[in-house]
């Protein structure tokens, strides 16, 4: 899923390239991932886009004075095309998406899988977007200090893992990073966000913008249409299950659920606990 570091960058080169464009027009091939209905998507025609901005893990297109929306849940993605494809109304197939901007072609959102979660909003305020208007505070953003981290923290009654990629709380982290942060800040992903003291706190908060920061950097010198499998590679735990901690060398364990799994190692970050995995342990009920 795209996260905080990509979702920036790919803001950032389709704000180089679309700033100043027209609107010629606009298809949208799946209208499940249409969210909104006023204002109609036919409203964008004639309008300039005036900057592209992340806001959380969410794209805005900003045409005033209106905004084109997009989250690209799992397995989304957006790209500008020299050359529209065919966009004809279809009911399966990855195109959701397609802005027509005239000499320069068309910027499409795709959707790969069979889990189709991307949502596309238009709407003149970003606030009648619900997932936007509960947005906690970036996790990049200035004011998030460790002292106003150690206070969102106190008041969670979850685990630092479900808190770090909760969007209420902390806007931008997802299930990839959080094990990241989690990792390089020796954590454990099943502590009480509550319980921690300030020098975990500290500790967290530097790991925090240090990784995000350093992925930021790394994402805005990749060519966007590789973004995704970049940040695969350069992933410390997530997604390694069985492989040995880059840290510590011990086996990398793997906790999953219905949808999701996340990563961490026992040695560097449970104090050699290792915790059952929670799909497996129904098994074997």
């Amino acid at each position: 899923m795209p996260e905080l570091p990509e979702v920036q960058a790919l803001a950032e080169s389709l704000d180089e390239s679309l700033r100043g464009a027209t609107v010629q027009n606009v298809v949208i091939r799946s209208v499940a991932a249409l969210k909104t209905y006023d204002p109609p998507v036919e409203a964008l025609r004639g309008l300039t886009i005036t900057g592209v901005h992340r806001v959380g893990k969410f794209i805005d297109i900003e045409a005033a004075p209106l905004h084109l929306v997009v989250h690209l849940a799992r397995a989304g993605w957006l790209r500008l095309r020299a050359q529209p494809t065919n966009a004809r109304p279809a009911l399966r197939g990855p195109l959701v998406m397609v802005v027509r901007l005239g000499g320069l072609g068309a910027l499409e959102a795709t959707e790969q899988g069979t889990e189709k979660r991307l949502a596309i909003y238009l709407v003149r305020d970003l606030a009648e977007v619900a997932g936007i208007a509960r947005l906690g505070v970036d996790a990049l953003a200035e004011d998030l200090t460790a002292a106003r981290l150690g206070e969102l923290l106190r008041a969670q009654t979850a685990t630092l893992k479900n808190v770090l990629a909760d969007q209420a709380v902390i806007a931008g982290i997802g299930n990839a990073y959080a094990d990241e942060i989690l990792h390089a800040a020796r954590l454990s992903p099943f502590r009480k966000a509550a319980g921690l003291d300030p020098e975990e706190v500290a500790r967290l908060h530097h790991e925090m913008r240090a990784v995000l920061s350093d992925a930021v950097a790394r994402a805005r010198t990749t060519d966007p249409a590789e973004l995704r499998g970049d940040k695969k590679l350069r992933m410390r735990v997530h997604g390694r299950t069985g492989e040995p901690c880059p840290v510590c060398g011990d086996v990398i364990r793997e906790v999953s659920y219905t949808s999701r799994s996340f990563q961490y190692c026992a040695t560097c970050q449970t104090g050699g606990k290792v915790h059952a995995d929670r799909r497996l342990s129904r098994l074997l009920r």
